[in-house]
């Protein structure tokens, strides 16, 4: 009991959220200095896409083969998943689309979020029965079954959030850059490149600003020179990006090379239609801007506000009062 009091102590709460935003501070002031080199690592990772695909070309396209295998991949993990069989309890045939549109490639990947596929529930379940049995004793037997539940619930579905929201953030930083690449592409391509040199070229340009994109292009290169099928390389891009404008240039560059048409006015036409999409995403956020602010400024904008407002005022009444 003296334990659940110390836990429920109003002072320890408030010093354990006072350690954690303590800590949170000095993690986001730290995080540039000790940041790893992403480029430096994904550049490593399409090494090894490309080197697959050499390999997949030279044996049998449409074979395929298994995919990368990582050797640094947790043991552990990968041995639970085996014995369980998990991949085949808890398939989804959306699953390889959702870790490449997330930027996460090979088999560790897919044992990983099998692993926490069936992990987490156990592990968000056990929490919530720990917070029924010692810290939800005024609680009704279907509030406690209900947070059970939803602790299970949790744990299932936590997986596929962070997929989502991982594919989500780097879907905004590829379309952040994707109009000024489309224009330095239309330059290479009219001063006498090939497609294939040109994305290899921006590829390289444009790392510094978004290595998503640079990555993107890297392995789209790659496809275009050992895929039987052109077509087939730039669907795979707009599969990988599951973005409206990619589709659309995508699209173009395949008609444009089936009928022969110009590809750098296909490519004019296609950046100055994603800089306008840019664009509208942008007014978008701004105009949403103002209803979510709403909340924040009467929260904590407006008692601030009257403090400094009727305080001196408060002040000067309580001084008379008291004379």
């Amino acid at each position: 009991m003296d334990i659940v009091k110390t836990i429920t102590d109003p002072i320890t709460i408030a010093g354990v959220l006072a350690a954690g935003a303590c800590f949170a501070t000095i993690m986001t002031l730290a995080a540039p200095i000790v940041a790893d080199d992403r480029l430096g690592a994904r550049l490593k990772e399409v090494a090894k896409k490309r080197e697959e695909l050499r390999k997949k070309s030279r044996a049998d396209l449409a074979r395929g083969g298994a995919g990368l295998q990582h050797k640094d991949a947790n043991q552990i993990a990968k041995g639970l998943v085996q014995k369980l069989n998990l991949q085949k309890a808890l398939a989804d045939d959306t699953l390889t689309d959702k870790l490449i549109r997330a930027g996460l490639r090979g088999h560790a990947a897919q044992t990983m979020f099998y692993f926490y596929r069936a992990a987490l529930p156990i592990a968000f379940g056990l929490a919530a029965i720990l917070y029924v049995v010692f810290l939800g004793h005024e609680l009704t037997l279907q509030m406690k079954l209900a947070a059970v539940v939803g602790g299970v619930a949790a744990g299932f579905y936590a997986p596929n959030l962070y997929l989502q929201n991982l594919a989500d953030k780097r879907r905004t930083k590829i379309m952040q850059a994707f109009p000024d690449s489309l224009d330095m592409i239309l330059i290479c391509v009219e001063s006498g490149m090939s497609v294939e040199m040109a994305l290899g070229r921006v590829g390289q340009e444009i790392a510094p600003a978004s290595v998503e994109l640079a990555e993107e292009f890297a392995l789209t290169t790659a496809e275009l020179s050992y895929l039987p099928e052109r077509r087939q390389a730039y669907e795979n891009l707009a599969r990988r990006t599951n973005h409206p404008g990619v589709k659309a240039v995508a699209m173009a560059l395949t008609q444009a090379e089936k009928y022969g048409t110009p590809v750098g006015q296909a490519l004019r036409v296609m950046a100055k239609e994603n800089r306008d999409m840019r664009l509208a995403e942008a007014e978008k956020k701004a105009a949403s801007l103002p209803p979510k602010l709403t909340v924040p400024m009467i929260v904590f904008f407006l008692p601030v506000l009257f403090c400094v407002i009727i305080g001196p005022a408060m002040i000067q009444v309580n001084e008379i009062l008291n004379k």
